[in-house]
């Protein structure tokens, strides 16, 4: 191929394209993908602003008590809530005696790890990132042994009495803190 000025511009052109749309994908917030029951739990790291009060505003790791210390409202009960509803906690916390009508925002900057453990080749804890499916999360575990069984996955989601136990296949989406076991086939 022959290149003239013209298909330098056709070049460049592309190449700015590209950056815009990575800028825009970049640009996307954590929070702007979850879904709006997700559950707050330990390891969560969670952001909370208050426009227009700075020492308010807070970036926290939830640890395993699932209770975060907050200015003027003290301790409060973080995990089990989603994120609208601890706005409103918050909000209705603040609004009582602080601020005449608060905006608050809670965005979800990290997600809790989950794990990847059986027959595959690096076993492990995992970053959670939206839309990951068990197909991927084998990928970064360094994908399957030879002993494994594609089709003996099972997911361990949730937590005590509410923990369950869910068959997987390779297409099933993952959550933060999924707990994901590859069986060994027969043969």
């Amino acid at each position: 191929m022959q290149y003239t000025p013209n298909n330098w511009k056709y070049c460049l052109a592309g190449l700015t394209l590209l950056a815009s749309i990575q800028q825009t994908a970049n640009a996307q917030t954590p929070s702007s993908v979850i879904d709006e029951q997700y559950q707050l739990g330990a390891g969560d790291v969670i952001s909370i602003r208050v426009f227009g009060e700075e020492e308010l505003s807070i970036e926290v790791r939830l640890g395993d008590s699932g209770v975060i210390n907050y200015p003027f409202l003290g301790e409060i009960e973080v995990a089990g809530l989603s994120a609208p509803n601890l706005e409103k906690k918050i909000t209705e916390g603040l609004r009582d005696g602080y601020l005449v009508n608060p905006s608050v925002e809670i965005a979800i900057m990290q997600y809790r790890s989950f794990f990847v453990n059986g027959e595959v080749n690096t076993p492990g804890s995992y970053a959670y990132l939206p839309g990951l499916t068990i197909n991927k999360a084998i990928a970064m575990a360094s994908g399957l042994t030879p002993r494994a069984s594609a089709g003996k996955i099972i997911i361990k989601r949730g937590h005590g009495k509410d923990q369950k136990m869910i068959k997987a296949t390779m297409d099933t989406k993952l959550y933060p803190g999924d707990i994901i076991t590859v069986e060994q086939s027969l043969f």
